[in-house]
């Protein structure tokens, strides 16, 4: 066993909620916005229910390979070589949106806070903190979700509480305005980035979760709790900086915080806020990373993987500083590329797996039936 560890089913709902908001709610609002205008928070209202059912698929895939990761449940339904295939292209995914999720975050700090800071160095030593959290294991940084939740949970408090006084209703009237195209579109940008690439918290569930059933229920409630922080979100970017503002900025949220003026006392705490967005992201990219740590193991039977992670993570860098040339190849290469990508894996291929599962199970009973004849 590369992992014996072992975390709670509130460790590992913390964990989805992090994945879940993670860099979301940081550039999807200005997504949202373009599309749907004034009627981003329908798109993100949508894109979470619908991101809910794919929870549920997890789970019951999850059911029925209660003691595996998802590497090891490909090879259980399709055999050794076609089930390291269809891992590889998984952990292809996981591997690069670790470097696309370093490179947002890279981007955040070197655009508000670290103007003439070299990127490359920004990148790097947050390579070093990811590296070093998943080197001491998921008991470790699964603890370090569980403390760090209150002070996260309450720094999105702070932020809806103060940045209240500024709402205009005016700004998302008239509701329902948009087109059924457009809003489609925004909606399948929330449950791509939200729910299908939650795909690679399989590597942790059911596997590593003390309380398997427990946890299913952890999975979807803490889906649930991220998606209504997205959509909360989502709203107060279009009530305060309306769908326009929100469109046009890269970090439309991160403006937001920016506007928070309480009597002329607390305001130009969006430093203090932006730590929000750093938790999330930090674990989302912890997720990613070690699920192609532990997956590239297991495909390779590996004993460990903790050897892997220093060269994964200087590929990791390498990857997010060529990854995206300018902001206009990132927005058009995650919406003719990405999601696709996620769809295929985060969907299609549990989809398959589940279908495969059931059809197995059917003949093996049919078998069992006629032996018994």
């Amino acid at each position: 066993m590369l992992e014996n560890a072992k975390i709670s089913r509130h460790q590992f709902g913390c964990l989805v909620i992090y994945f879940t908001i993670g860099t979301t709610i940081l550039v999807i609002p200005s997504g949202l916005a373009f599309h749907a205008k004034q009627d981003a928070w329908i798109a993100a209202t949508l894109g979470v229910a619908i991101g809910l059912f794919v929870v549920v698929l997890y789970n019951k895939l999850s059911l029925r390979f209660p003691h595996m990761t998802f590497v090891q449940m490909n090879e259980k339904l399709f055999g050794k070589w076609l089930g390291k295939g269809f891992s590889v292209l998984f952990l292809y995914m996981s591997l690069l949106y670790t470097a696309m999720v370093l490179y947002y975050a890279g981007n955040f700090l070197k655009t508000q806070f670290y103007l003439e800071t070299p990127v490359e160095a920004t990148h790097i030593i947050l390579a070093l903190v990811l590296i070093m959290g998943v080197r001491l294991g998921l008991e470790t940084f699964s603890r370090a979700a569980e403390i760090l939740f209150p002070g996260f949970i309450l720094l999105i408090v702070i932020l809806v509480v103060f940045i209240s006084p500024q709402i205009q209703i005016e700004n998302i009237q008239p509701i329902f305005e948009v087109e059924l195209k457009p809003l489609s579109r925004a909606t399948l940008s929330v449950v791509v980035t939200s729910s299908f690439n939650s795909i690679v918290l399989l590597m942790i569930f059911p596997a590593f979760v003390n309380q398997p059933k427990g946890a299913q229920k952890a999975f979807f409630i803490g889906s649930l709790i991220g998606g209504i922080v997205i959509v909360v979100i989502t709203l107060l970017c279009i009530l305060v900086l309306g769908a326009e503002t929100s469109a046009r900025q890269l970090f439309p949220s991160f403006t937001l915080a920016r506007k928070i003026n309480v009597w002329g006392f607390i305001q130009r705490i969006e430093a203090i806020i932006a730590m929000m967005w750093f938790i999330s992201m930090y674990f989302k990219m912890v997720l990613y990373f070690y699920a192609s740590c532990i997956g590239i193991a297991q495909v390779l039977n590996l004993k460990d993987y903790r050897p892997l992670t220093f060269p994964l993570g200087v590929l990791i860098v390498i990857l997010s500083l060529i990854i995206y040339p300018n902001v206009a190849y990132q927005q058009n290469w995650d919406a003719k590329i990405s999601e696709p990508f996620s769809i295929t894996v985060g969907l299609f291929l549990p989809l398959l797996m589940l279908v495969v599962a059931v059809v197995r199970k059917r003949i093996e009973q049919k078998r069992m039936s006629s032996n018994q004849e």
